[in-house]
């Protein structure tokens, strides 16, 4: 049996390669997802708008009300999902150095309300608590699922590879938040603190955060 310390999971790598080998995570399952982005590609406007039309979404980010889905900031935040969806099917690397997982950590991070990305240097804190983001991973995840299990383009066994496989990373993702909300030893719930991030780690972090404006 591998000896797994606690230490050894703060460096996102060696996070990354343990959550990898205990779900069973392979080279198959990012060319699984690749091979689904142009049958998931065009539906992602209706995945959009699905998402976007839950009555709670407004209450995900604090001091935002009563947003119609023609506000700008509703049409930044579905530009924002787009791009994430795009790269949950893009990605052609899913070793436990690869920026993919870089971007995922960032998105965990910029919504505990840390500093560090320049992107929101100048904006209000942006903090959303952990239950709402676990709640619209998992509204995406649904539709998205259905949406597969209703291709009639591909087989079922393809249908199960590709579902198999986002649920492996979507898990991942999962954990990606949860790190930064969690309390460690011996610290008080709510004041776990990540560091900044240098630039080079904030490259996953360009593409803007699916979560937020």
């Amino acid at each position: 049996m591998q000896h797994i310390s606690a230490t050894s999971l703060e460096d996102l790598p060696s996070r990354i390669s343990y959550l990898s080998a205990f779900l069973e995570l392979t080279p198959s399952d990012g060319e699984a997802l690749l091979a689904a982005k142009p049958l998931v590609a065009p539906l992602i406007p209706a995945i959009l708008d699905a998402v976007y039309n839950t009555d709670y979404e407004g209450e995900l980010v604090k001091n935002v009300h009563e947003l119609t889905l023609e506000h700008p900031q509703i049409a930044l935040r579905k530009d924002f999902l787009k791009n994430y969806l795009v790269k949950l099917v893009s990605t052609t690397d899913l070793t436990p150095t690869s920026p993919f997982w870089v971007y995922l950590n960032n998105v965990g991070i910029m919504h505990t309300g840390q500093p560090g990305f320049k992107h929101r240097a100048k904006r209000p804190e942006l903090r959303v608590e952990y239950i709402h983001m676990g709640a619209l991973l998992g509204h995406v995840v649904d539709i998205v699922v259905g949406a597969v299990m209703s291709m009639d383009v591909i087989d079922n066994d393809m249908k199960c590879k590709v579902i198999r496989a986002l649920n492996k990373v979507i898990w991942i993702q999962n954990d990606l938040m949860a790190r930064h909300y969690l309390a460690k030893s011996g610290e008080e719930v709510g004041e776990a603190v990540t560091p900044p991030l240098s630039d080079g780690e904030s490259e996953g972090a360009k593409g803007g955060c699916p979560f937020s404006g």
